[in-house]
This record gives structure tokens, sequence and C-alpha cells, in this order.
């Protein structure tokens, strides 16, 4: 009964490969959740490039891809999403942001339309579902698979996502940004009682305080959320490009210091998510 996950990019704002990323990674976010035979992805940054790659390999011919928004580097990687190409196979795309502003299909092939991209939206000839909903709605990708979602504090919006399975939970809450000195109620209630929680931790408090309206959070305020939600573990995600391998290590050590259960993601990181015992 348990949820496999693998962090296939961790990276916010910009990818960012170079000789001084290669602990942590510098693709931008993309999450694989494997639970009951089915694959659920989360954004579409740089990392699904691997992620595609990765399924011809397995021979997945079937996803569904839930988006938190639409800012480029959470989707910029789609247009290198080989298994898209393919007529055999099919994906469904949700977003819970877009729904009476054109919607994510609209998104999508502006991104891949001239002149910013040479290949339209259209050569990819796989089956492509475009699911507009309103965050709070639950959706259900298998009949015992739940998707809870939850509204977020980020520029333009954004959406918050809970899988939960045979009594185990994981919850992708990324571009997200908090009140200095007060709880968001919504993300706590949220997370509560989760056995995973992957949180935007794009900031440390001193660089948060001229980031103010930037959309995105600290790794402390992850902190104070899972302890107060009783959160299992807690995945430090969306890390800043300008945060190298040195920094990462750095932060990681410090939060580990204030709170056992946590960890840095990297690219090609697995969990493996059991839910508590009964």
């Amino acid at each position: 009964m348990a949820i496999t996950v693998k962090f296939w990019g961790v990276r916010g704002s910009i990818a960012c490969p170079s000789p001084d990323h290669i602990k942590y990674g510098g693709n931008t976010s993309c999450v694989e959740v494997r639970v009951a035979g089915q694959v659920l992805i989360f954004d579409a940054g740089t990392g699904i490039r691997n992620l595609g790659r990765d399924l011809i390999r397995r021979g997945v011919s079937h996803a569904s891809i839930f988006l938190t928004h639409t800012h480029w580097d959470h989707i910029n990687g789609f247009p290198f999403f080989v298994p898209a190409y393919d007529p055999g196979n099919n994906f469904e795309i949700f977003a819970g942001h877009l729904a009476g502003q054109g919607g994510v299909e609209k998104v999508f092939s502006a991104q891949m339309a001239n002149p910013t991209f040479p290949v339209p939206l259209s050569a990819m000839r796989s089956t492509l579902s475009f699911c507009d909903f309103t965050a709070g709605k639950t959706l259900y990708p298998a009949p015992d698979i739940a998707v809870r979602t939850a509204p977020l504090c980020h520029p333009n919006g954004a959406t918050g996502y809970r899988v939960e399975y045979g009594g185990a939970s994981v919850c992708y809450v990324t571009d997200t940004e908090h009140r200095p000195g007060q709880t968001d109620q919504t993300v706590l209630d949220f997370i509560s009682g989760a056995d995973l929680v992957i949180y935007d931790s794009t900031y440390t408090d001193s660089e948060f305080e001229k980031k103010i309206g930037w959309g995105h959070s600290t790794w402390r305020e992850g902190i104070r959320l899972c302890k107060a939600g009783n959160v299992g573990q807690l995945a430090l995600f969306h890390h800043d490009p300008d945060h190298d391998d040195t920094t990462m290590a750095a932060i990681e050590g410090e939060a580990q210091t204030e709170w056992g259960p946590v960890f840095a993601a990297r690219d090609e990181m697995i969990v493996e998510v059991t839910g508590k015992p009964s």
C-alpha cells in the first residue's frame, strides 16, 4: 500500500545546471508519484524531460499530470516530454487556477507557438486531455486514489495537491507565500496528518524579507507548519537557483538541527511512503 515519490526536478525559477549544483540538482519542478499502478506527475518543469525518457524505458503509456500553476519554470519542460509525441500514449493534464481564463490548453498551446517555439502543440500525437477545475475539488485518477486540492498564495494563483491512498498521504505544496507571524490556516489544514509534505522552501528567513510578494516561502515556515500539523516528514523543495550545493548542505543541516524528520529534495531522489501505523 506504499506511495513511491521520485523527484525529477527540485529547483525554482530557472534551471541551473552547473558544477556547483550537482548534489541537489538543477532541474525545475517535477515530481513523480507512483501509486496503485498509476503514474501521477506534479508539474512539468525541466525535470519532466528525464522523467519522459524513464517512462519510455519502463513502457508507461499513460499518466496524469497535475500543475500547481503555469509559470515558466513549472511548464517549460513539457515541449521536451518525448512520450507526448507517441500516438500510442495518453495523458490528462490538470490545472486548478485557469478556469474562466481560457484554460490550461490555451497556455500550453501558446508556449509552443511561433515565434517562441518551432514545434506546435499539435505535433504531439498522443491523446492529450486538458482538464480545468477550481482548486478545492477532489480528483480521482483511479477509484481508490484521491487527490485533494487547495488554493495557494501565489501571483496568478496556484494549487496544492494531496495524494491519499491506503492510509498513506503525500502533499505537494509549492509556490506559496506565508505572512510573517501568521499561520496559513488553509495550508495547515491541508497538510495535517500527512506522511510526507513537499513544501516551497525557496528562501531563508533573511532572504524572505526582501522577496515579500514574490510568492514563495521558507524552510523554517515549512517546519513550523509540519510540526503544527503532526506531519511525518518534510521535503524542502523549489530551491533557489542561487543556492549551490554548499549553501544547500548548510540549509539542510540547520533544518535537521531544528527538526529531525526533514531533508532537502534532490534530483532523482526516491522516497517510499507507507503511512502511519493504525
